[in-house]
Formats: structure tokens, C-alpha cells, sequence
């Protein structure tokens, strides 16, 4: 996905999670009969790689505490074994329509798959070797808390009294900001940032394109929040049909968040692939020019976060490159084989507690073989603790297609990264976003990363960074002077996550922070 588009809020469950590596040679007594702590571990590892590890990767010990083990990921997972506690209803909290979508993915099964000693032995396991507190970021240069090159203002282009941005992205041919809001608005603002028009549209906006000679095609939703319903649309953006056009108007997708465009099969038309996230269920699919009755699905799961059309193995045919959120997390690519069929390769896995949450193509080493910048920090789910793997990652390209961590930053909540030269010194910086980290660490939900060489980066945030929570973001030259401008759109999911601001002295949440390049 490209830099212009959206970071979107995914309330992310983790569908199922499994466990880890630590073992214990302390004994107890149990009956008079004196047993290692080892082998009750032993024992709970292996069931926990049977009914866990077999589903997605393995989770080291260390990912979570004991107390968010025992108290709210297992007791998730259990339910998902078919393990019950007296009087649990698993869809007691959900509206009808989604206990109607939810109820037919059989996601709770009504027979346990494993005995209650079995399960006991390994939640004990978590409970053992799992870290009494999150365990700490690594050491890593501090933020300075000013941006050099950057002068910020406010804008509210909708006048709201709870920001609720959901997309973001510039239009280049007409030079106008196009900002998605929760509340289903689309505004569209011109090269002063002023308001040019505005539409209403029936779901909440999560992406678009800018078709050459052709109007926008936006994406929604459909439910914002987790859902299994299939109400996201993907549809021309335009009050009045072309005469002669045959605008896109395409319903019932699952949950959709992001779709990319391009002649997948060859045939001189456009194609697209959408992401439908969904949430028990989703799928990576793509439609053989933008024709619903010719629907081909590359993954039949949910969790499809963004993707990126591109020719990775240099043969001239358009592959797909997909970052995977929800329980299996992974980059997979496909790789076209001609005649619209595709062949996956798995180049990243993570674990079901990662927080894959962005990715985009970028050349780091100038090798023409493209590089990934990844961010995972998506802290809405069974586990909303501080994690010291969120943050900021490169990953190089051995020009095969094999990627390797190459730098790394830690940043709580992590929700999206572009790369761009801002400074235009001749190599790559990079902007990031923390929307999913706590309320306390609002200074740090934008951090500036100048180059300084050799992928070795100093770190700036801006004391407006405060103001909001930075939910999605767009790199654009907005006031056509020759340099890249950032915006970031505020989202807040509930008037209490403004409340806990105004506890700290903040009294402006505008909907908009632009970030003004200032040059050298």
C-alpha cells in the first residue's frame, strides 16, 4: 500500500493464541509425592504446541505476563477450545445481527477438544514461566521533543467535536485532501486545506484511489468495529454517472479496509484485490476486472491488513504482496504464474500477539529490489499491556526475496511508517504514527526519524504530537513549495480517551495536524 493510504483502527482480537519457551527445575509436593515443576511444564508445553502451535506460530514465554495470560488471553482462547465457565454466554454482549453472522462460523465449539486437566495443566504452564511484569523496551535513543524541520498547525476541516479520521490520502492530478470520518463524511480539501466539497456516504470511509480520467473509487467499511457482518462497498465516487461509463458499485464485502489496483491476468483490463479483514472470518481476494462473478481468493482467512501490486521476482508479470494481522500473522507474497493463478510464498511470520499493523515498499539500499518498512503495534485486543517488540522495523531484501531485520525501534502501539526524504539529503527518513499506545505516551504518538546514514536514525517528535490521537496519516507536497508536508488524522474511539487529555492540560483536539516542511 502506498503512502497515501489510510492507518486504519481494527479492534483486533487474537483469535487464538498459544504459548511459549521457558522451562523451571523448582519442585513441589503434591500428595506427599514429590514432582518437578519441569515436567508438569513439560507437560503443559506439549499441549499447548497441540492445540495452539498447530494453528499459527509458536509465542515465546516472554510476549505477555502472567496476569494477561491467565486472566484474558487463555480464558479467550478457551472458549474458542469449547473450555466453558458456568454461566459464560461467548455471545451474550453482541447485537443480533452479529450473533447471526458469528453463529454460523461455528467459532464455539459445543464439545471441549481437549479434558479440563488438560487444559488446567496448561494455562498452569503460562502461569509458571511467563514474566511477572511486561518486560521492558531494550535501550534505544531518546526522543527529542521538537521538530527542526516541521512547523505544525491544527485543522479541523469538519468541525468536530470528537475526531474520527478513518482515511487520508492526496489526490496528486487535483491536489486536494481527501478525510474519511467515522461519522460517514468525506471531505474533500484544497491546496489552502480549506473545505471544497463534502460527501455523505453510508459507511465509514477506509480507503481510495485516483484513477487517471476517471472519478475516485472509495472503500467502506461497513462496520467499524469488530464484525462478521458483510456490509463494506467499494464504489465509484461520483453523484452522476459519465455517459458511457460503467461506474464500480460493488456490495456485501467482508469488513474491508484497504484494495489495490492492476492488471493482475493480462488482459488489458484493471483488476483490484481487497483486503476484507473481517473478524472471525476475511479473506485476501481480487476481482478480474472489478467484476464480482469473477471473484478469485489467494487466502481464505481474516486479518488481510494492506497490499502492495509489484514485480518482486523481476519477470515482468505484477505480483501481490499481503501483511497478514489476526492470529496467523505473516508478509506473504504471490507470485503471478500468468493466466490469473498465483503462487504464495511466506516471507515474514510473526506471532499471534505481534500487532502487525502497516506496511509499504521501499528501496532502503538503493538496490532495485524492494525493501519492506513495517510497524506492529496494534494493542486493541485480549492483551492492551506495553510490549517491547512494538515498534518500527526495516526489513532487507537479499534480492530473492528472503527479508531480514535489519533495524529496528521500540515504539509502543505502532500503527504506521512512510519513508521519504524529507530532508532531502539523499536518503530515506521515515514518519510514524502510535495511535494504540496508552494515553500516557500522547507525546510519542508521532515520531520523526532523520537518516543519518547507513540505516542509523535520530528520533523527533512535536509537543503538538499531544493533541491527538494519530489514527491515520499522508505524506504530500500540500502546499506545492517542493518538499514533502505530513498530515496526521486524529481518531478518538470514546469522549474518555479526551477526558484522560484534558486531565493532562490539553485542551485542543483538532481532527487534522499538518506538519509543514520548513526545508533546509
Amino acid at each position: 500500500m502506498s503512502a497515501s493510504k489510510i492507518g486504519l483502527l481494527l479492534f483486533i482480537p487474537l483469535s487464538l493464541l498459544s504459548f511459549f519457551d521457558l522451562e523451571t527445575t523448582d519442585t513441589l509436593n503434591v500428595d506427599g509425592k514429590e514432582a518437578t515443576i519441569a515436567d508438569s511444564t513439560s507437560s503443559g508445553k506439549q499441549l499447548a504446541l497441540r492445540y495452539c502451535g498447530s494453528c499459527h506460530q509458536f509465542p515465546e514465554p516472554e510476549l505477555l505476563d502472567k496476569k494477561t495470560w491467565v486472566t484474558s488471553v487463555l480464558p479467550n482462547m478457551g472458549r474458542r477450545l469449547g473450555i466453558r465457565q458456568p454461566g459464560q454466554d461467548t455471545l451474550k454482549a453482541l447485537s443480533p445481527e452479529e450473533e447471526k453472522a458469528i453463529s454460523q462460523l461455528n467459532i464455539y465449539p459445543q464439545t471441549a477438544v481437549l479434558s479440563l486437566d488438560d487444559w488446567n495443566q496448561l494455562v498452569s504452564y503460562y502461569e509458571r514461566t511467563a514474566p511477572a511484569e511486561p518486560l521492558p523496551q531494550k535501550s534505544h535513543l531518546s526522543i527529542t521533543n521538537q521538530l527542526p524541520l516541521f512547523k505544525a498547525k491544527e485543522v479541523s476541516p469538519g468541525d468536530k467535536p470528537v475526531p474520527q479520521t478513518t482515511l487520508l490520502a492526496y489526490d496528486k492530478t487535483t491536489a486536494q485532501l481527501y478525510v474519511g470520518d467515522a461519522q460517514q463524511a468525506l471531505y474533500v480539501l484544497n491546496s489552502q486545506l480549506k473545505l471544497n466539497d463534502t460527501w455523505w456516504i453510508d459507511t465509514p470511509p477506509t480507503d481510495i484511489d485516483f484513477p487517471r480520467n476517471a472519478a475516485p473509487r472509495l472503500l467502506t467499511i461497513g462496520v467499524f468495529n469488530p464484525s462478521d457482518q458483510r456490509l463494506g462497498r467499494l464504489m465509484t465516487l461520483e453523484r452522476t454517472a459519465k455517459v458511457g461509463s460503467t461506474p464500480v458499485n460493488i456490495k456485501e464485502l467482508p469488513r474491508p479496509v484497504q484494495f489495490a489496483a492492476g492488471d493482475l491476468n493480462a488482459d488489458g483490463n484493471e483488476d483490484v484485490v481487497i483486503c476484507g479483514f473481517g473478524n472471525n472470518a476475511g479473506k485476501l481476494f481480487w476481482y478480474d476486472g472489478f467484476d464480482p462473478a469473477k471473484e478469485h481468493i489467494l487466502k481464505s482467512l481474516p486479518g488481510a491488513r494492506n497490499v502492495e501490486i509489484a514485480d518482486f521476482n523481476h519477470d515482468k508479470k505484477p505480483d501481490i504482496m499481503v501483511l497478514m494481522a489476526q492470529a496467523r500473522e505473516e508478509v506473504a507474497i504471490f507470485y503471478n504464474q500468468g493466466n490469473g493463478q498465483f503462487k504464495e510464498k511466506t516471507v515474514l511470520r510473526f506471532s499471534p500477539a505481534f500487532g502487525s499493523s502497516y506496511f509499504e515498499l521501499v528501496d532502503f539500499n538503493k538496490d532495485g529490489f524492494q525493501d519492506i518498512l513495517l510497524t506492529n503495534g496494534d494493542n486493541w485486543d485480549y492483551s492492551a499491556i506495553d510490549k517491547n517488540y512494538h515498534g518500527v522495523r526495516i526489513y532487507l531484501n537479499d534480492k530473492k526475496d528472503n527479508f531480514k531485520e535489519t533495524w529496528f525501534y521500540p515504539m509502543y502501539g505502532a500503527s504506521k511508517a512512510i519513508a521519504h526524504d524529507f530532508d532531502k539529503d539523499g536518503d530515506l527518513d521515515i514518519a510514524a504514527t502510535a495511535f494504540y499506545s496508552n494515553l500516557a505516551q500522547a507525546e510519542q504518538g508521532f515520531v520523526y526519524f532523520s537518516n543519518e546514514g547507513r540505516l542509523t536514525f535520530k528520533p523527533y517528535s512535536t509537543p503538538e504530537g499531544a493533541d491527538g490521537k494519530w489514527l491515520t496519516m499522508e505524506a504530500a507536497d500540500f502546499d506545492q513549495d517542493g518538499d514533502m508536508d505530513i498530515i496526521l488524522g486524529s481518531y478518538f474511539h470514546t469522549v474518555g480517551e479526551m477526558t484522560q487529555l484534558l486531565f493532562k492540560g490539553i485542551t485542543s483536539f483538532p481532527q487534522l495536524l499538518v506538519l509543514e516542511n520548513q526545508g533546509k
